[in-house]
């Protein structure tokens, strides 16, 4: 099924593509969260029409995530755990800590753009990638000590 995105989605496409999906996908998650609409005739002639106004909002958050990302890079985090034995700590180290402890020094941040493989399990300082923006990327550096 062709479909047209009205917005980023990640491993599918960017915002004004046209994509072939899976029938349910389209009309059983795209469609109804209005993340895009079905590539007719009438919506192709209107998107044509929009895609420079496109180009300008695209260009618009480029610019403010290029501006934030310049922020984000050399953020510090601290985060304190209780151990056990052996330094082994209770717990870890998330993407939503890390987007909440952005959060509180007033960073738009969501946890899934935070990108790390696994939590963090094990004391140390940690380099953290944030995903902007397409391909804005920043590094922040986390470090994990243990609570005294």
């Amino acid at each position: 099924m062709q479909i047209i995105l009205q917005e980023d989605i990640e491993k599918l496409g960017h915002r004004g593509d046209v994509v072939t999906v899976k029938p349910g996908y389209a009309r059983n998650f795209l469609l109804p969260r209005k993340l895009a609409v079905e590539a007719n005739a009438g919506n192709l002639k209107a998107i044509e029409r929009i895609r420079t106004s496109l180009a300008k909002k695209t260009a618009t958050e480029l610019d403010a995530a290029q501006k934030q990302a310049a922020l984000l890079n050399g953020v510090s985090l601290k985060f304190t755990r209780k151990t056990g034995e052996n330094d082994q700590m209770f717990g870890s180290v998330t993407t939503a800590d890390i987007a909440e402890a952005l959060a509180a020094q007033n960073f738009k941040i969501d946890k899934r753009q935070v990108q790390i493989a696994d939590p963090i399990k094990a004391l140390g300082e940690y380099p953290v990638t944030i995903k902007v923006f397409r391909d804005v990327t920043a590094q922040v550096t986390v470090h994990v000590a243990k609570e005294e």
